[in-house]
């Protein structure tokens, strides 16, 4: 064990408590506090959130019992994964799901590496133990994964379609042009909610040929920030035309970012009807670095700053139950529906995993085919041969 002084060189840069090979060099000012800041880049800022609230949790855990955190016995990470699977709800129900378990020894494991500790969690106690309760969860038909009911394209286009003909006023078509943006973009474009909320109005070029370029800048799989370019086509209808519900939208924005609610105002009152396609029209001007999505409030104000998340979420299912769809399935939808109907849809049109990666960025074809089991079931389904 490392007992002696640290300078503050060793606390910046989270010296392990176990030191091999050569001693920590004396650095110059400042050098230390970037390497610190260097590496806590290294994760996203929402993976270094659930990890420290993980970490919160199995530390408080371990104060609680008497147990020491930091290095952790693997016997203390199985009596924390027990506590933790056996926690309940007011209702009963198991307030932790494996996928969250999963996440707490990911963390633990985390931090151990990061002090210069082995990892408990590689242990054969931790493995069986994860494993058990991952079994008996799977027998009592508790915490079932449960993810987001797909939006086909028929669902996509019955929304917006009703989204576009319940406008009554300028404000309600600024509303009904953003979230006829989301459904379309985030729809062909196959994008995460996270993705969609991060595009500015520079991501974005018309192209003649192949329609709108989407540049992603980053993403989950991509946390370096190599950058992609995702295309959305022209389309036969204007109705459904991706480059179309941009162009629309674009024109509000870059209306409000240079006149301002009057601007918008005059924009939508004397625009014409969209009876055919605009997305052939000259490029609206605007900041390139201002984010393409907005809040709109009810009175038709837009916010200066991004939409939310959360406001992807909402808006698809606002605009899933003004368009009648039973309250049930509304409840089952969300910012992943998009993605999850883009590669459901695919499937059921015959493309190939390795056409829907190309859109979707997924690095292997297994998550795709958790899309395929739970969402279209009767492909390559032997039962279809069977003649009944």
């Amino acid at each position: 064990m490392h007992t002696g002084p640290q300078t503050p060189d060793k606390q910046l840069i989270a010296v392990p408590d176990v030191l091999f090979g050569p001693a920590l060099p004396n650095l110059a000012p400042g050098t230390a506090a970037k390497i610190a800041a260097t590496v806590g880049a290294s994760r996203a800022a929402g993976t270094r959130r659930t990890y420290a609230s993980a970490w919160r949790a199995f530390t408080t855990w371990c104060t609680r019992e008497g147990h020491g955190a930091l290095p952790a016995h693997p016997v203390t990470v199985a009596a924390f994964l027990i506590a933790c699977a056996d926690t309940v709800t007011e209702t009963g129900t198991r307030a932790y799901s494996p996928a969250t378990l999963a996440h707490r020894l990911a963390a633990i494991a985390h931090h151990h590496r990061q002090h210069g500790h082995p990892s408990p969690t590689g242990d054969d106690l931790v493995k069986a133990t994860m494993s058990g309760i991952r079994r008996e969860y799977a027998t009592a038909g508790d915490r079932l994964r449960t993810g987001r009911a797909p939006l086909l394209t028929a669902d996509v286009l019955a929304i917006v379609e009703r989204a576009r003909s319940s406008c009554e006023s300028w404000a309600d078509g600024v509303l009904e042009r953003r979230d006829a943006a989301i459904l379309l973009l985030g729809f062909a474009g196959a994008f995460r909610r996270s993705e969609l909320v991060a595009l500015t109005y520079g991501d974005i070029s018309l192209h003649r040929l192949d329609g709108v370029h989407i540049r992603l800048r980053r993403s989950k799989t991509d946390q370096e920030g190599r950058g992609t370019i995702r295309a959305l086509p022209f389309t036969h209808c204007h109705g459904s035309c991706p480059p179309c519900a941009w162009m629309r939208w674009a024109q509000v924005v870059a209306a409000f970012d240079t006149g301002g609610r009057p601007a918008v105002i005059r924009l939508l009152r004397t625009a014409e009807p969209f009876e055919s396609h605009v997305c052939r029209g000259t490029r609206p001007r605007t900041g390139s670095e201002a984010p393409l999505l907005r809040s709109v409030r009810k009175n038709g104000n837009i916010s200066i700053g991004g939409l939310s998340g959360a406001g992807v979420h909402h808006a698809i299912r606002r605009r899933a139950e003004l368009a009648g769809y039973d309250p049930d399935i509304v409840k089952q939808l969300g910012g992943h529906s998009l993605r999850a109907g883009f590669v459901t849809q695919a499937f059921r049109n015959g493309a190939s995993a390795h056409a829907i990666m190309r859109q979707t960025g997924h690095s292997t074809p297994a998550m795709l085919e958790v899309y395929a089991r739970e969402h279209a079931p009767l492909l390559g389904n032997a039962v279809t041969n069977l003649g009944l």
